[in-house]
């Protein structure tokens, strides 16, 4: 996946594992790229999904998914083709968080 910096594990919402933060920035810097948004936006899409669940345990449902997977899940309400060469652009993103809502930490 990648490297936290040492401010992530502030930026979520949510009870976190090394393994689980890792997959959280991994997938935020993933959403990003794919979905054109910026770092905040993806921060605060994950945080809207996961906000109060505890994924500290050392075998958390999320860690059998990689990144690319969660940027996807989360970004668009459905997800047509998981190929990553897929026409994502009529594809329909859902709603980010609202401005002002506790889910935008950076």
């Amino acid at each position: 996946m990648g490297t936290t910096e040492p401010d992530d594990a502030a930026a979520y919402l949510m009870a976190t594992s090394p393994e689980s933060l890792d997959l959280l920035c991994a997938t935020a810097r993933k959403m990003a790229e794919l979905c054109g948004i910026g770092r905040a936006e993806a921060v605060a899409r994950i945080n809207h999904q996961w906000e109060g669940l505890d994924l500290s345990g050392e075998y958390e449902l999320i860690l059998h998914e990689d990144e690319y997977y969660w940027a996807l899940r989360i970004y668009y309400s459905d997800v047509l083709d998981w190929r990553p060469e897929a026409d994502r652009s009529s594809w329909t993103p859902r709603p980010a968080p609202p401005a002002g809502s506790k889910c935008w930490t950076v």
